[in-house]
């Protein structure tokens, strides 16, 4: 399967229609982690006719093919990312909402010893961690 999320829609049977097209071209370029709002502003940026209802019902589409993965920070909002992206966790600033992706070997090596630990063989995770910034001294 495709790594692109275009590709992925076409491997799915999902007919393109041109709006469905931009919000997966957008989909494709988002860097961060967009609700349907942030979603919908962008890509009525590129064609204005674009409709918030059409953002939705393209994103929960999307989502039940297993080309999106909604995402919920804590704060209300349904966020988007690519369901197919490299594994990565998230820190979640609290005070200002910013959403840090990384990736660290020795938790990922402590979560598979936890899982052994349990009896069980890990076959995914999801990892949030919630925090505000230390103070400068």
């Amino acid at each position: 399967m495709s790594n692109t999320i275009l590709d992925r829609c076409r491997d799915k049977g999902l007919r393109l229609t041109g709006q469905r097209r931009t919000i997966a071209e957008i989909l494709e370029s988002s860097r961060d982690h967009p609700d349907a709002e942030e979603l919908h502003a962008r890509a009525a940026a590129v064609d204005p006719g674009i409709s918030i209802a059409t953002v939705y019902r393209t994103v929960k589409l999307f989502e039940e093919r297993g080309i999106l993965e909604k995402v919920d920070f804590g704060d209300g909002r349904a966020r988007y990312e690519d369901a197919k992206r490299e594994h990565h966790d998230h820190l979640i600033d609290t005070t200002t909402g910013t959403v840090i992706e990384f990736v660290d070997p020795e938790i990922e090596a402590l979560q598979e010893k936890i899982a052994r630990k349990l009896g069980y063989r890990l076959t995914g995770h999801k990892l949030e961690l919630y925090g505000v910034p230390l103070k400068k001294p």
